[in-house]
């Protein structure tokens, strides 16, 4: 077997000495180390020893625009020599923040009234969370405090947001999810339909079952819904096409406030420039990171509609201030950079981009179904995820013990491809302005990476 290990004094030994990684098995690391970037171009990233891969992962679901973009290096630069840094506390501003949160409430997919700013998805729909908290305590509803989503959701990392999350990997050994957050059966058909029911009576089902547990939980104790229009890191789960619809019967029926997590969906990624307009949302809340500022730096932004600004805005005359603050929100530099990142949106048609390139996308992903490991393809617009499978007739998964997705994952990264395994499903998020040629190139590197895994498993002989 060939040393994987560190060179010792390489970056990558100097890494495993010094920093703890995400979402990343800290022990195996110790022995591993990382793929050190060094610079990228357009859709593709290049490693310290020369190595070019395609990032089919747009980094982490975030670089829309790919490397390169120098008019957000200039927008960063400028802004920088001018005011590199002011606030948003005790009635301070600056022209940056303001351009931007007019041009966000032009955007909106929904009637919005103000804009929150923070530095990431997470703080975004952290403070989602504890503005529905403000919100009911200003109704005189202190105890609508319990908050639904779904099971491998994921909606952040902070204490609160990592509760709304329904990933294992977020509560295990953390003491988490906080009390009083839910979750529900994620809308995907493939993996969670009972034997011969339709879509439709799927989305029936999972509505049914959100108003079943409102009733155990107490409807006076449950203030909101959170939702992905998309479910991301949860497998690119596309819900059926009337669950969304029938979900907002039970919420309306209930009185609770509606939360679109748009970190991943939002600013063209599914077609539209929301998943919430791809989807059929009408939402009090939308949470927007990563593409905001195609992840050239930090900021996210929390849209709040009438319904909540005009309730929350008395609240906080009454105690005196509203407590919510980040050092970092709305800074100066990100503000500058996400304006010029919509405007590069615009400029660009990126939005009429991903609709030409999604026939090429989504069909040359699907043209993999003629693979034996493939289950099922699913996504829209430039996102995807392709699910592997023991039986495709029946859909049975792997044992997790086998450790398919994550092989998977290694062999497309020796193809020189990075896209990303959750669990047996593969990830795909490639920056929007992938062409043609580079999705064609990226799908022939994927079907590689498949063929060695299928070549693993019947040497196991599991296959």
């Amino acid at each position: 077997m060939p040393d994987d290990s560190p060179r010792p004094n390489s970056p990558e030994a100097r890494d495993a000495a010094s920093i703890i990684h995400p979402l990343t098995n800290l022990k195996t690391h110790l022995e591993k180390g990382p793929v050190v970037i060094d610079e990228g171009k357009g859709v593709w990233v290049t490693d310290i020893h020369g190595k070019k891969y395609i990032e089919g992962m747009a980094g982490l679901w975030c670089l829309s625009l790919g490397y390169g973009q120098d008019r957000l290096v200039k927008a960063a630069a400028d802004q920088m020599a001018r005011l590199p840094y002011y606030h948003l506390t005790n009635h301070k501003s600056h022209s940056p923040v303001i351009e931007l949160a007019e041009k966000l409430l032009e955007m909106a997919p929904v009637p919005m009234s103000k804009i929150w700013f923070a530095n990431s998805g997470s703080e975004g729909n952290d403070s989602a969370a504890r503005i529905v908290w403000y919100y009911w305590h200003a109704k005189g509803q202190p105890e609508k405090r319990k908050i639904i989503a779904h099971q491998r959701a994921y909606h952040g990392n902070t204490i609160a947001s990592a509760s709304l999350s329904g990933m294992h990997y977020n509560h295990a050994s953390f003491g988490l999810p906080l009390d009083g957050f839910l979750h529900v059966t994620p809308p995907h058909h493939y993996r969670y339909a009972e034997s011969g029911e339709s879509e439709e009576d799927f989305a029936t089902r999972l509505a049914d079952e959100l108003d079943a547990l409102i009733i155990a939980e107490g409807p006076e104790t449950v203030g909101a819904f959170f939702t992905e229009p998309i479910m991301g890191s949860g497998g690119v789960i596309v819900p059926p096409p009337t669950y969304y619809e029938k979900i907002k019967i039970v919420l309306d029926k209930y009185d609770m406030l509606l939360i679109s997590d748009e970190v991943i969906t939002a600013f063209g990624r599914t077609g539209n420039m929301f998943g919430t307009t791809t989807m059929g949302l009408k939402p009090d809340m939308i949470v927007c990171a990563k593409g905001l500022s195609s992840a050239y730096i930090p900021i996210s932004a929390l849209m709040v509609n009438a319904r909540v600004f005009d309730v929350i805005s008395e609240e906080s005359d009454r105690v005196g201030v509203f407590g919510l603050s980040f050092t970092y929100s709305g800074h100066p530099v990100a503000a500058a950079v996400a304006r010029e990142t919509l405007r590069i949106y615009e400029d660009e048609d990126i939005v009429g981009h991903v609709r030409a390139m999604d026939p090429h996308f989504q069909g040359g992903l699907r043209e993999l179904l003629d693979h034996p490991l493939v289950g099922e393809v699913r996504g829209m617009g430039l996102v995807a995820g392709v699910e592997l499978v023991k039986d495709k007739a029946t859909g049975e998964a792997f044992d997790p013990a086998l450790g398919v997705g994550p092989f998977c994952n290694d062999r497309a990264e020796e193809h020189g491809l990075i896209i990303r395994a959750i669990g047996d499903t593969m990830s795909f998020c490639p920056p929007l302005i992938i062409s043609k040629d580079e999705i064609e190139e990226m799908i022939a590197r994927f079907r590689l990476a498949l063929d060695d895994t299928m070549e693993m498993l019947q040497e196991r002989g599991v296959k």
